[in-house]
């Protein structure tokens, strides 16, 4: 069994994708002392601009930048991993390796098709993970059944409505360093690659403004949010604010 136990653990379909959408959130989590992961379940090897293995050295820079426990890449197909036994097995694996408290994933649905599919593989696995007759064994050992106690999947390209927002204040700073990391993915004046719709100046900017409309919408500086698949619960009404 895993000496690391993660507080919570983030996947994503893409390298970046985890930075995207829930930087300030895990950067200021890591703050408050959470032990936190991230699992990228592909190289991004089918994306327009750099290489796998540019992509393989900027997820390890975001990380650090972030201050995460540990990130590991699945090696899943870009574009045609399926959510199926095989990749549910080696997702819950992780789960079980890392024993999460909360699961962070990817969009319920979006531009990219892997971002869908990937949120959806991810969630049926934290179920599957619960239950103890799927049998799994890593580096020679069997492991424990364990299902994460909570699901959250951040925002992506499209604007969905949130159920929550988190407030990120002060913490955007560093998400938005972790996100530039990817230097070959995103805007760069001097850069000869093409023009992707995530590599433009527009593109750049809007991860900031969509996140002061957020904090604008719960009376913050900025915010970050996220969609449930069941309803929250809170022990008061003064837990809410």
């Amino acid at each position: 069994m895993s000496e690391l136990k993660l507080d919570i653990l983030a996947f994503g379909a893409h390298p970046d994708d985890v930075e995207l959408g829930c930087g300030a959130t895990i950067a200021k989590e890591v703050s408050l002392g959470k032990k936190v992961g991230i699992i990228d379940l592909t190289r991004g090897e089918l994306g327009t601009r750099g290489t796998a293995e540019i992509r393989d050295k900027e997820a390890a820079a975001a990380a650090k930048i972030l201050g995460i426990e540990v990130r590991e890449n699945l090696r899943f197909r870009d574009g045609f991993f399926m959510n199926d036994e095989k990749h549910q097995l080696e997702i819950i694996k992780m789960i079980r390796k890392y024993r999460p408290e909360i699961v962070l994933c990817n969009a319920i649905e979006d531009r990219h098709i892997d971002h869908g599919k990937g949120s959806k593989l991810v969630s049926d696995a934290c179920f599957l993970s619960g239950l103890r007759r799927i049998e799994t064994s890593l580096n020679g050992e069997n492991q424990q059944a364990w299902r994460p106690k909570l699901v959250y999947h951040y925002i992506q390209w499209k604007n969905i409505e949130p159920d929550f927002v988190v407030d990120v204040t002060g913490f955007t700073d560093k998400k938005v360093e972790a996100i530039m990391a990817y230097s070959s993915q995103f805007y760069d004046s001097n850069s000869n690659e093409p023009v992707t719709p995530i590599a433009t100046k527009n593109f750049l900017e809007s991860l900031t403004y969509r996140s002061q409309d957020l904090g604008r919408l719960i009376g913050t500086d900025f915010g970050e949010g996220f969609t449930v698949e069941r309803y929250l619960a809170v022990n008061s009404l003064g837990n809410l604010i």
